[in-house]
Formats: C-alpha cells, structure tokens, sequence
C-alpha cells in the first residue's frame, strides 16, 4: 500500500514550525488523546540548537551485545539506504536498541554522514550515540538516550519494520517532526492541515507576545490580548473539527 505524501512546500512548511507548535496544532483536530503520539524524555536532541526536521521514517532495529555472525559493523547500511527510494520524501531514520539497556553506540560519523549522502534528514534512536562532534560538523541532527563511546557488536537486524522509540510506536512511512523539545508523529491524514493551521495558530500565540514585548504593565490589558489569543485558537480548532467532519461525512455519503 502506497504510503501517503504531502507536497514538498508543506513539508518546507512544516519544518518552519517548532515541534511544540506542531503538537499544539494537532491537539485541535482531536484526533488522538493529548498524551498520545510524541516520545517520551528518554529521546534527546544530541544538537538542540538544529532547526527542527520533517521526514519519513525509515526504521531498524539494532543491537551490539552479542557478537556477530556474519554482518560487518556497517553491513547493513546499503540495505538500509536502498529502502529510502520505499519512501514518498526525505527518510528520517528511526532506531530501536533492542539491548535494555543500550550497551553501545548504535551510531556514529560514518553512519551519519552515510544517510545524510543519500538524503536523510535526522537521525533517532533509542539507544546512544558517538562521535558528536563529528556528526555535529555534518550538520545532521541526531537523537539518542544518551552517549557510549564504543559501537560494541554493532549490527542492524531488521530494517523497514514496525519499532518502538520512547514509548512511541513508530511504522515506515510515519511522518515525524522533531527538534530540540523532542520528536512527534504528524498523521498522515490531518498533515497537510496541520501544514496550513500552524500559521494561524503561531498567529493567534503571537498576540500575546508582541503585548508583552511591548513592556506595557497594565494586567487588565494583559488579559485581553490572552482572551483574544484564546478566542483566536479556539475558533481555529472549531474550523479544524468541522472541515473534518464534513469531509468524513462526505466521504460517508460517497
């Protein structure tokens, strides 16, 4: 089955936007429970500072407490890569560490600047990471629980699998935005809406800071510009839920 894809602009789009923002966002649809969809703190940006990334997932599952077989350190990376073309736009790789706990780095420079040769956006796992520096001076954002200096027995066992990465069951395909605050998946059926409302909603936030920006300190005229703001994302979510709604009955009907 074909995996859903939103245009390039909308994922340009995306990426403009925290991934707070972008949670903030989907909470209006209603479309999952609040506390469902992002991962948990175990996952870490190794880079806070990196813009935030838009991208689908490309999952694996690693290990390095046995020895290896067969595979060499880096045996599976063209598999893994070959699978990117599987994808409807930019692979964001996505690692579960089956090794509780992680007892090595599940990556590394060269792993990094390989994903990121062949169009990868991000990289996350949940296990840990090495050569920061040298990832950093790619520019390749990375997310880990944490860093181990040695790649141990590392292999990749299965590639384009579902995985579980900080609480956050994660399928091929899933489209994930992440940033310094942490990672969350955008369903494909509300992203190109989720694209379009984020503008709003940065709008309606904005109005709040620009008051307080202003160094007025009058808290009646504070609470206005609140009531506004709120007044403002509340009547977003009304149209969010009632443009989904109809288009579900719509599609009833048909």
């Amino acid at each position: 089955m074909p995996i859903p894809a939103i245009d390039s602009g909308r994922l340009a789009e995306l990426a403009r936007h925290d991934t707070p923002t972008i949670c903030n966002v989907i909470e209006l649809f209603d479309f999952r429970p609040r506390n469902t969809g992002y991962m948990d703190a175990r996952v870490r940006a190794c880079f806070a500072d990196m813009a935030p990334v838009v991208g689908y997932a490309s999952t694996a599952t690693f290990r390095a407490a046995f020895a290896r077989t067969e595979t060499a350190v880096y045996g599976s990376l063209d598999d893994q890569v070959r699978r990117f073309a599987e994808l409807p736009g930019p692979a964001l790789v996505v690692f579960q560490d089956v090794d509780d706990p992680a007892v090595a780095a599940t990556f590394g420079e060269i792993m990094c600047a390989t994903y990121q040769a062949f169009g990868a956006v991000a990289l996350i796992t949940s296990g840990a990471a090495r050569d920061l520096e040298q990832v950093r001076r790619l520019g390749f954002p990375v997310f880990s629980n944490g860093a181990i200096c040695s790649h141990g027995h590392s292999q990749i066992l299965s590639v384009h699998g579902p995985v579980r990465v900080g609480g956050l069951p994660v399928h091929p395909g899933d489209l994930l935005h992440a940033d310094g605050n942490g990672v969350t998946h955008i369903p494909h059926e509300i992203a190109a809406d989720v694209c379009d409302a984020a503008r709003e909603y940065v709008a309606a936030e904005a109005i709040v800071l620009d008051f307080l920006k202003s160094g007025v300190k009058d808290v009646e005229l504070y609470s206005a510009a609140r009531r506004e703001a709120m007044d403002a994302i509340a009547a977003l979510g009304r149209r969010i839920r009632a443009k989904r709604t109809g288009g579900q009955a719509a599609v009833q009907r048909g």
